[in-house]
């Protein structure tokens, strides 16, 4: 295929995303579920070439950015808390689900290679980033399950790939050592994380230095990309790399960048992780014809490998409720003998984990990159596929059912209580107010900004009264002139002491930083500036 074709090509599968979210939405489907099943058909259509999905090409593109984008907006004092929760998962799930499949694999397939089994484990073993965050962004969920699942899809695809790579030495070669496996896997860790932090610094550091808006924005993506590259070039995870960088910013963008940056800079990334988004899922249907071209056709896929890759993904499926409920479990009663309490287990919790496991790129990725002389290859990139398949199409589309016939959203005891909405706008406008006072009059104790005065006056009295209300009334929050900008700016300090100090959630505190933002670009433009 030509350049000029594949733009053509990506063209056309922009003009399909949209009708195919419009689809979505109209039959009330996962965004998901609805782009792969188009991009399936689309890739069967007369006259259209066959697309090949490179999977080094497809992670360098897509993995970054869209890990980035998780990793920038992780409620970072709700990650630190459930860490020993999200390692569970990132790792503890990932190694056993990659163990199971391969012990069950080897018991269906004797003549298959244990190295090989264990390398369909590894790769169909992470919940996939992009697919958890597609499917997760449009359910409501408790911050505890939702910070878990979240943290989860971040991390889990480094413990993923680094088993992925040497269970695949291990089937070319027959050796394996478990404990140099260990061994680097925290090698690779840990030096993605020193990657991550060096050019994080040095990101943040240029952006300091920075005034134009678009130039902050570039400066601010493209580290996305060089910490995955880089890393990689060094033998380390990308995935470690990339997310750290992305936690990094997403700490420090509140001091570093302008509310102008800010404002458009979101508007800029919310564009591009959805064309990102949309494409991963688009082209893995697309890939499903050339999946079907390598193993000579879908006849042979159901006449050689049903059985065996229908097995594959019960184990899939079971081995995460498996995992999940024997660590909750066994969590909730060293909580319970710690405390002297009777024994609680958030089964509810436990459900909901345990089905939201979808599979995606870096599945179909891994497997699309497996040795052609690998054994058993053909069999492996079948049953990536229908994993990915069946966990998107019917993991991602029931789950919002399943969340609400167990009524989660209302099941959310045991987390840290934060202030709420009115609470903090009391707090802010009483800030603000203060602000404004105290340059409101000159050396000489004369008034000169009466109106200011009493308009931030009123609305800090309104706040102050409608603290404890369910919701704050409808009031227009205009913003005029320099003593305007800094009655924000001491907003805006009173926001981020809320936060540092863990009475605010990061979710309130991006809703509220929004509204300071177009306060600020309000009274700029005023200002004529």
């Amino acid at each position: 295929m030509s350049n000029v074709a594949s733009f053509k090509l990506i063209l056309l599968l922009l003009i399909a995303i949209i009708g195919l979210e419009l689809l979505a939405k109209r039959f009330r489907l996962p965004p998901a579920a609805a782009l792969i099943v188009g991009g399936a058909a689309l890739a069967f259509v007369p006259g259209l070439p066959a697309v090949a999905l490179d999977p080094e090409l497809a992670l360098v593109v897509f993995l970054p950015p869209l890990l980035m984008n998780g990793a920038y907006y992780i409620a970072w004092d709700d990650f630190k808390h459930h860490f020993r929760g999200i390692m569970l998962l990132a790792i503890g799930a990932v190694t056993f689900t990659t163990l199971l499949v391969g012990y069950c694999t080897h018991l269906l397939l004797p003549g298959l290679p244990w190295g090989c089994c264990f390398a369909l484990g590894a790769i169909v073993s992470p919940p996939d980033a992009i697919a958890a965050k597609a499917v997760l962004e449009r359910v409501k969920l408790p911050g505890k399950v939702m910070v878990l699942l979240e943290g989860e899809s971040m991390l889990n695809d480094a413990s993923g790939l680094v088993l992925y790579r040497f269970a695949v030495a291990a089937a070319l070669t027959g050796a394996f050592s478990a404990v140099d496996a260990v061994a680097n896997f925290s090698l690779l860790c840990i030096g993605g994380v020193v990657v991550g932090l060096v050019i994080g610094y040095a990101a943040i550091k240029l952006i300091k230095a920075l005034s134009e808006p678009f130039l902050v924005i570039i400066t601010s993506v493209l580290p996305a990309w060089i910490c995955y590259i880089a890393a990689e070039e060094l033998d380390v995870s990308g995935v470690m790399a990339t997310v750290t960088y992305g936690m990094m910013l997403g700490w420090h963008q509140h001091d570093v960048v302008s509310a102008t940056v800010r404002t458009q800079g979101v508007a800029f990334w919310r564009v591009l992780t959805f064309m990102l988004e949309s494409l991963v899922f688009v082209f893995i249907g697309l890939s499903l014809r050339g999946v079907l071209d390598r193993i000579g056709g879908i006849e042979r896929a159901f006449s050689e490998f049903a059985p065996a890759v229908t097995l594959v993904v019960g184990v899939v499926l079971i081995s995460r409720f498996i995992w999940i409920f024997a660590t909750d479990s066994v969590s909730a009663l060293i909580a319970t003998f710690l405390k002297k309490g009777g024994f609680q287990l958030d089964w509810r919790a436990a459900i909901i984990k345990s089905w939201a496991g979808m599979r995606g790129v870096v599945t179909l990725a891994a497997a699309l990159a497996l040795p052609t002389s690998l054994p058993g290859r053909d069999f492996i990139l079948v049953t990536s596929f229908v994993v990915i398949l069946v966990t998107v199409l019917i993991q991602g589309t029931s789950i919002g059912w399943l969340i609400a016939l167990l009524n989660m959203k209302k099941d959310a005891q045991g987390e840290h209580v934060y202030l709420t909405e009115p609470q903090c706008w009391a707090l802010l406008e009483a800030a603000q107010f203060s602000a404004v006072e105290a340059r409101a009059y000159d050396s000489d104790g004369k008034l000169l900004h009466p109106r200011l005065l009493e308009q931030y006056g009123y609305r800090a009295r309104i706040s102050d009264l409608h603290r404890n209300a369910p919701e704050l009334p409808v009031d227009a929050r205009t913003a005029h002139y320099d003593i305007i900008l800094a009655a924000i700016a001491a907003g805006r300090e009173a926001l981020l002491k809320l936060h540092r100090s863990r009475q605010l959630n990061d979710e309130m505190l991006h809703m509220l930083e929004r509204d300071l933002d177009l306060q600020e670009i309000a009274a700029i433009h005023s200002r004529g500036d």
